[in-house]
């Protein structure tokens, strides 16, 4: 059987995805970036190929995306995360009934793109300027609360007082206002609360310039934190689609185009 490969090089985390013939997803694997892009998006490919008992030679097409695309000149080609992320949002989004709107939290920025029935990128609107309404803002706060990130989800609903503010839209400030916080006695739980709320807010904001429509797809590793997607889902005022893989997403979609670049090849 031919396997498609997709693999997003992002700033924080490399995701590698595999498809088979018939679009299936096969496997998955997600690893830290790291300094070396080229040398770890390589490992983790082959890290997941031998996983799935596959080799190279059983790849018949691989596409690049994300930040480090560029980087990867084994590819058989490279499209952009926004192209990637749609497509794998729209064949995954299928299972819940389909999906028109796509929010993207990553490593270093955030998304919220717009799609139509077949999947193509109708407007996006992405917050590149500041890390306060991104998955490194999760990761600054957590080591100044000093928790595990994966702890995040589980402070949120153990609070058992209002949302703190968190107001500053600069990480550097917004750290400040958590160290502050703190020292004024209040507790991690409504802290951590706040920052999501904080968060949340900025997110729904970005999705509002692209319009809201339809069911909402929420992707990127922050979606993994069940705080965070409460907290979107309350701002919203409708529940999220979040898949099983939210990090894995924009690879997927780039292993359904290797498929179909492929399969269009051999027409």
């Amino acid at each position: 059987m031919n396997y498609f490969v997709g693999i997003d090089i992002g700033s924080t985390a490399i995701k590698v995805a595999v498809v088979d013939e018939a679009g299936r997803l096969a496997g998955v694997h997600v690893t830290a970036s790291g300094s070396l892009f080229h040398k770890n998006a390589k490992e983790a490919l082959a890290r997941l190929l031998t996983d799935l008992k596959l080799t190279r030679d059983d790849v018949r097409y691989l596409i690049a995306t994300g930040y480090g695309r560029k980087l990867f000149k084994e590819a058989d080609d490279s499209i952009s995360e926004i192209t990637a992320n749609a497509i794998g949002a729209h064949e995954a989004g299928k299972a819940f009934g389909g999906v028109r709107t796509i929010i993207n939290i990553g490593g270093q920025d955030s998304k919220a793109i717009q799609i139509d029935a077949d999947g193509h990128v109708v407007n996006f609107a992405m917050n590149d300027k500041c890390a306060a309404g991104t998955g490194r803002f999760l990761d600054v706060a957590a080591r100044n609360l000093e928790i595990d990130l994966e702890e995040l989800g589980d402070y949120h609903f153990n609070s058992h007082s209002a949302p703190l503010a968190i107001n500053s839209t600069c990480t550097v400030f917004a750290e400040s206002e958590i160290i502050g916080l703190l020292a004024s006695g209040h507790d991690k739980e409504a802290i951590v609360a706040g920052i999501h709320y904080s968060i949340a807010k900025r997110t729904v904001r970005l999705a509002k310039r692209v319009g809201i429509e339809d069911r909402v797809y929420f992707d990127g590793g922050p979606a993994l934190n069940k705080g965070l997607v409460a907290a979107i889902e309350d701002e919203l005022q409708r529940q999220l689609v979040v898949p099983e893989h939210p990090q894995t997403t924009t690879a997927f979609g780039a292993a359904i185009l290797a498929r179909n670049e492929y399969l269009a090849e051999q027409a």
